[in-house]
């Protein structure tokens, strides 16, 4: 099914952090969501989820508001913030444990799917150890394997290789084109614009809360001119200041 987003907006005290925002994610498709810092990127992911209530606009899945029933479309939902605050008492698999009831996964299902996860992730042996002693990237493995416990339709990544070495992130770059595959839409905002150009057929691109341009990186570069995503993404988003504050950086050094 469809996730379709119509006209969403978020204000804060007025002033719009998204603002008028539209697009569609179909089964097998990766969008990519990209802009500068403060574009609005994250706002938009969290009235996906339902962490925010939009302002103006809907959110649309296989036709249905997900208002009407916000449990049933999490319930379909695989999703990994930007930052991982996790609880840190507990260990890597009490963490997937809690995730995965809440999930409603069953017990013996659960406890199977767990430990599959933490070795995939080589993780098994640190599964006892509190998340508070993970590194950055385990965490990260950890918050993946607990947006894939449930088989989501529907994923949702707010810079998902985050801390992971170049093996797991290659891994998961492939996972990705896989579940595309198999007919999950994902939404993938990223920095990280030279993985996602080798994950993403097409990009959104957002300033100051607009959609300035969503097609497909294919059309972009003849559009641009632009060989590669970064490009594209300068082009769009005015970035041609960065020569002048390296400039101005190394000057302070010096200074």
């Amino acid at each position: 099914m469809e996730l379709e987003i119509q006209r969403l907006t978020k204000r804060f005290n007025g002033i719009p952090a998204v603002d008028d925002v539209s697009f569609t994610i179909r089964p097998g498709e990766i969008l990519g969501y990209v802009g500068p810092n403060g574009a609005g990127k994250s706002t938009t992911v969290k009235m996906i989820i339902g962490l925010l209530e939009p302002s103006d606009g809907r959110i649309l899945y296989g036709g249905a508001s997900i208002i009407d029933d916000l449990p049933g479309f999490q319930r379909r939902l695989g999703y990994v913030p930007e930052e991982p605050n996790l609880y840190p008492f507990l260990s890597g698999r009490e963490y997937l444990q809690l995730t995965g009831r809440l999930r409603g996964i069953g017990r013996k299902t659960l406890e199977a799917k767990i430990e599959e996860f933490l070795r995939i992730f080589s993780l098994w042996e640190d599964r006892e150890t509190p998340l508070s002693s993970y590194s950055k990237g385990m965490r990260q493995k950890i918050l993946l394997s607990a947006a894939l416990l449930h088989n989501p339709e529907v994923l949702i990544l707010d810079e998902p290789l985050s801390g992971l070495d170049v093996n797991t992130m290659v891994a998961v770059r492939e996972l990705l084109a896989s579940l595309a595959a198999r007919g999950k839409a994902i939404l993938y905002s990223s920095h990280v614009l030279d993985v996602m150009e080798k994950v993403c057929s097409r990009v959104l691109i957002l300033r100051k809360g607009r959609v300035l341009a969503d097609e497909s990186i294919v059309h972009l570069r003849e559009l641009t001119h632009e060989p590669s995503l970064e490009g594209i993404f300068a082009r769009f988003t005015e970035d041609d200041g960065k020569g002048l504050l390296a400039e101005r950086i190394i000057e302070a050094m010096r200074a």
